[in-house]
């Protein structure tokens, strides 16, 4: 079925700005797969069709859905994918920079221009045997999107507080770390912002949690327009995207693949974020 990260990224921010994807498939991926993805206000302009075969994943969870077993990692045309942003991309101002080898990755943002806010995610992969192409890149992020066990991986630290200051220190401005059921935390300079993560009755299947995650943090921000070098911006919007993170990642789940976005409306969502709101005022 429908999936990887840059389809959940660009169908999470979709609720909430027009979305630009940059991307590669083969021969056999679904027009009418294209077709929902146009109808979420995604532009395909960037997406590439070559001969062969889509890029295939499939795995197995553990029955309380917090640890997960590969069975097959087919990277078909995506083994040969060097991004190329079309020109009317380039002056965009907001880039999310998926999970690809961090060359890759710096490579896209030194075709961009104007840029109010860069980030990306990251893997314990990359993390491991590209250590120090992974840094050079980081270096210019606002900021970086990790889960715990990377968070650790990258930083040398147990401890969570530490392993982000050790990370802001390589250079993201903020650094939001992923715990998965937990909920997430948001980590700068001058502080840091928890989220719990929202209890779901059941859970269906997690895949892709994380990346529409990052789809609407990225997408409330640009919604606002978020700019880090504008004081004159609230700063709360930054932990508002957070919550509107965790939203999008639990809607997620709530299906199986992208099933869920075929019938989520932004009412949903805003719902959803009011529910946060009450579920941790005091």
């Amino acid at each position: 079925m429908l999936g990887g990260a840059c389809t959940y990224i660009a169908l999470s921010a979709s609720y909430f700005t027009g979305v630009n994807i940059v991307g590669v498939v083969g021969e056999d991926f679904d027009p009418a797969d294209e077709d929902f993805l146009r109808g979420h206000n995604i532009d395909l302009e960037g997406l590439e069709r070559v001969p062969g075969k889509t890029f295939f994943w499939s795995g197995v969870y553990s029955e309380d859905m917090n640890d997960r077993t590969t069975l097959a990692t087919d990277l078909n045309v995506f083994a040969d994918f060097d991004p190329k942003m079309p020109q009317r991309y380039r002056s965009m101002p907001y880039l999310l920079l998926g999970n690809i080898q961090p060359g890759l990755q710096k490579s896209v943002q030194g075709q961009m221009s104007g840029l109010r806010i860069t980030g990306g995610d990251t893997m314990n992969y990359w993390i491991t045997g590209f250590r120090d192409q992974l840094l050079a890149t980081i270096q210019t992020w606002d900021f970086l999107l990790i889960n715990d066990s990377e968070a650790r991986l990258l930083s040398g630290e147990t401890n969570l507080k530490r392993a982000a200051a050790a990370i802001l220190a390589m250079g993201p401005k903020a650094v939001v770390i992923k715990r998965g059921e937990y909920g997430a935390i948001l980590f700068r300079e001058d502080g840091y912002f928890m989220v719990p993560g929202y209890l779901l009755e059941s859970v269906f299947d997690p895949t892709g949690a994380g990346d529409c995650f990052a789809g609407g943090f990225i997408g409330y921000l640009a919604q606002c327009g978020y700019d880090l070098k504008d004081k004159s911006i609230d700063p709360k919007h930054l932990s508002r995207a957070v919550i509107y993170g965790s939203v999008m990642g639990s809607f997620c789940c709530e299906q199986f693949g992208v099933e869920r976005f075929r019938t989520l409306t932004r009412a949903d969502i805003d719902a959803r974020f009011a529910e946060f709101h009450r579920a941790t005022e005091f």
